[in-house]
């Protein structure tokens, strides 16, 4: 099929089209140099702002790594049974400095359940408690670090004889996926269910680990507790 063929008059209309509006696209720019000049500047001021606050946040973030791997360390090589209460306490003060000084480092976030752990080995319940809420409204709903913070708070609620604050946390644990987090919630809280002398419900609690979780290492356990 032949192709249409174009007049040579369109073509001159075409061409003196874009003509035109090249023309009238100069004269704008050329009218108003001054607010492409002010426009340059801008962006060229956006750009730099950006850059700078990239290259502080990293400085940031490495300062507060560091600071964080100091204090991790420091903490592990005191942790133990012979721990000396002034050698928590120095753990303590190291992640308070990475939370303090870095706060909005990464690292930063990961300092908070340390020193609710160090507080709850000090059976400083109220603050260890604040301290994991504190992380939990800084992660999201499907960090996996999330699950080991909530495990931890119904912990602290436990230790401190609120276990009814307790077993609402591991009843919304056991809600979720087939998983290490939701094994344990499950055994935690038909624990939990049996100090607070609800020892029906936590027979219901096993019964049904032990229909969900036949492969589980802790099977053993969930049937000891059923029939002991």
């Amino acid at each position: 099929m032949a192709k249409k063929k174009i007049s040579r008059k369109k073509l001159l209309k075409t061409s003196d089209e874009f003509l035109t509006f090249s023309a009238r696209a100069i004269i704008f720019a050329r009218e108003h140099s001054r607010l492409f000049g002010y426009l340059g500047m801008v962006v060229v001021g956006l750009l730099l702002i950006f850059l700078g606050i990239n290259t502080y946040l990293k400085h940031v973030n490495k300062k507060g790594q560091e600071a964080y791997n100091v204090a991790y360390y420091t903490m592990v090589k005191n942790m133990g049974p012979d721990t000396k209460p002034d050698e928590l306490k120095k753990s303590e003060e190291l992640f308070q400095q990475v939370t303090d000084k870095y706060g909005i480092s990464k690292a930063a976030r990961l300092a908070l359940p340390e020193l609710a752990y160090i507080n709850f080995i000090q059976k400083n319940y109220d603050k260890a408690i604040f301290q994991y809420q504190q992380f939990l409204d800084k992660v999201a709903d499907n960090d996996p670090y999330q699950s080991l913070a909530r495990m931890a708070l119904a912990v602290c609620y436990e230790e401190k004889g609120e276990l009814d604050k307790a077993i609402r946390i591991l009843k919304e644990l056991t809600s979720g996926p087939d998983d290490f987090f939701n094994e344990q919630a499950m055994l935690s809280l038909a624990r939990v269910y049996r100090l607070a002398h609800r020892q029906g419900e936590s027979e219901e609690i096993l019964k049904e680990f032990v229909d969900r979780f036949k492969t589980s290492p802790f099977l053993p356990v969930a049937k000891a507790y059923l029939n002991p």
